[in-house]
């Protein structure tokens, strides 16, 4: 599944993070975060960045769900 930028956004709102804190808790810049949360389609960044990412958000509980014939691309926190 790629990430994309509203799946990074989505995620931390569910978190009650801010950009700050996902970069803080994740290693990366400010900077870095905006421009993946910006991305139209898949994340752009390097691929260890978008790992950082993604497991950070994943250990913070949140579970990522790729658009379908249903909806589109969102996220859920583990229950």
């Amino acid at each position: 599944m790629n990430l994309i930028g509203l799946h990074i956004k989505l995620a931390r709102t569910c978190l009650g993070w801010d950009q700050k804190d996902l970069a803080r808790e994740a290693g990366l810049s400010d900077q870095t975060i905006q421009r993946m949360e910006s991305s139209e389609g898949p994340v752009r960044g390097t691929y260890d960045n978008v790992q950082k990412v993604r497991q950070t958000l994943e250990k913070a509980g949140v579970i990522f769900i790729e658009a379908d014939s249903d909806g589109g691309p969102g996220v859920r926190l583990k229950g």
